[in-house]
């Protein structure tokens, strides 16, 4: 500053202040509270009222979860030791009973001296995912979770190793006449690879399982399916058809947005219906109709029968979510694949699908949430879910006869748990994939 303009000026500071907090009402947890709680007087109202239901909810269940017992082999036992420690009268949870029947709400009637088998599925089936996930993981592994739903068949039901072999095998048929007649006529190598896998399964995997049995037999004790239960069964039909579900859902999204009369039709169709029929109407069919429409003589798992239906049901639900992906699309991202001279499948692979698939991700994950809830109706057609016919298995008991809240509680926590993690998995992979594109 010249001489001239410091004579202008009353004063000019030449010393710097040094820095000083700012005041307490603008920074820490009391900014935080006048900024969300209570930033005005509706505001302040709701908070008040949210406080008092939480208050009174907290002194009305404090005392019974305070109570709690942990160590007891009966209902009888634990209301012994809540009234030996907090006097007669007092109530508190028995949470002794998720202690004690532990391995029959995770396991349900699975043999006990097999659990090794389960609990290897289900550490394995992290191992399957984790490169599906997460893509900073080598690419190598995705060849294991390929492989790991016919494993998981295996280690589950047990028995023969060859059947499931078949199954791959039958797939492998499948691949090789997809690559083998595309270059002649690709309606005609689509339909070879339905059919010829089919024809396999049907007529050739009995013959071949009984000679390389009898050659070599490569077996394990086999665990019928009225011994699945609890948690187990949950996540063996919830895991299923999420893994099944989505890439039928996006086939049916492609179908309904064909230009080819027949798929539109067929997909349309499909899709209208599943979604106008109750989830526990199509279990129904699963569990007395769906034997009707197979070949005489045909044995159908009940499992693999509730898990088909569940997984049209859920198809039918995400198709229509990525269809709503597929139509936030632009009409140039369209023009443009068919610029770069892509046929439909290159185009759909590498440009439209990803962005659609990356806007629909919200309501996949909903759709998945959902469908994983909803495997506690199984428990109408006479398999034991973890909600309700498993804490009716215990309650049968006469030492546990009259327990409720406790079971419905460590399992609703347990969903909560699974379906938060998808949720949060969600959310990082939208902002992974930077979905508003900032």
């Amino acid at each position: 500053m010249s001489d001239t303009h410091a004579q202008t000026v009353a004063y000019v500071r030449d010393t710097m202040l040094p820095q000083q907090e700012p005041p307490s009402a603008q920074s820490g947890a009391v900014k935080w509270l006048r900024e969300n709680l209570f930033s005005g007087w509706s505001n302040t109202v709701l908070t008040l009222l949210g406080l008092a239901v939480v208050y009174m909810f907290v002194m009305h269940f404090y005392a019974w979860f305070l109570h709690g017992v942990w160590n007891a082999d009966s209902l009888s036992q634990c209301r012994k030791i809540i009234a030996d420690t907090w006097g007669e009268g007092a109530n508190g949870a028995c949470w002794a009973v998720i202690k004690h029947r532990w391995n029959q709400i995770i396991f349900g009637f699975y043999p006990s001296d097999l659990y090794w088998r389960p609990t290897l599925t289900f550490v394995l089936l992290f191992v399957a995912i984790a490169p599906v996930l997460f893509s900073q993981l080598p690419r190598m592994l995705l060849a294991f979770s390929v492989a790991y739903p016919l494993l998981a068949l295996w280690l589950l039901w047990g028995g023969s190793l060859w059947p499931v072999i078949m199954i791959a095998v039958g797939f492998a048929l499948g691949f090789a006449a997809l690559r083998l007649v595309t270059p002649l006529n690709k309606v005609l190598a689509v339909a070879a690879a339905i059919v010829l896998p089919v024809l396999f399964w049907l007529y050739a995997t009995d013959p071949v399982d009984a000679a390389l049995s009898a050659v070599l037999p490569v077996a394990i004790t086999p665990v019928g399916s009225n011994q699945f239960g609890g948690f187990l069964l949950a996540i063996v039909i919830g895991a299923g058809g999420i893994g099944l579900s989505l890439p039928l859902g996006i086939m049916l999204a492609l179908g309904r947005q064909s230009n080819m009369f027949l798929i539109k039709t067929l997909s349309v169709i499909f899709i209208e219906f599943i979604r106008g029929v109750p989830l526990i109407t199509l279990l129904f069919v699963a569990s007395t109709l769906l034997n009707y429409f197979l070949p005489p003589g045909t044995s159908f798992d009940i499992i693999l029968r509730v898990m088909i239906l569940v997984t049209l049901f859920s198809a039918a639900y995400i198709a229509e979510v990525i269809r709503g992906g597929l139509a936030a699309l632009p009409r140039g991202q369209y023009e443009a694949a068919d610029a770069l001279g892509l046929d439909y499948w290159k185009a759909q692979r590498l440009i439209i699908l990803p962005q659609a698939l990356k806007i629909s991700i919200p309501g996949i994950v909903s759709t998945f949430i959902g469908m994983f809830k909803d495997t506690t109706l199984v428990t109408f057609v006479g398999l034991y879910d973890p909600l309700k016919s498993i804490p009716d298995a215990i309650r049968n008991n006469f030492e546990w006869k009259g327990i409720y809240w406790e079971p419905f509680i460590f399992v609703g926590v347990i969903f909560f748990l699974f379906n938060f993690g998808m949720s949060r998995y969600s959310m990082y992979l939208e902002r992974k994939l930077k979905r508003d594109h900032r």
